[in-house]
């Protein structure tokens, strides 16, 4: 397998979006700002993990296709 098929670029900017939403919490003085960070940093962290799986079960289908194909010969 030559790497990953799926823009790893989702993944890292998912996961860039929730550590700057994280940041933005922690600086945050007021309690209202605080808690939509952290609203914010929860759904883009639900995002990368959906990239994350998807991108899992897509390399297992290609290695199970790839795995086919050489039984099958």
């Amino acid at each position: 397998m030559s790497g990953p098929v799926i823009r790893n670029s989702n993944l890292e900017f998912f996961r860039s979006r929730a550590a700057q939403a994280h940041a933005d919490a922690e600086a945050a003085t007021l309690d209202n700002v605080r808690e939509r960070c952290r609203r914010s940093e929860e759904a883009w962290m639900n995002l990368a993990d959906k990239a994350e799986r998807s991108e899992r079960m897509k390399e297992a289908e290609i290695e199970r296709r790839a795995a086919g194909e050489l039984t099958s010969s």
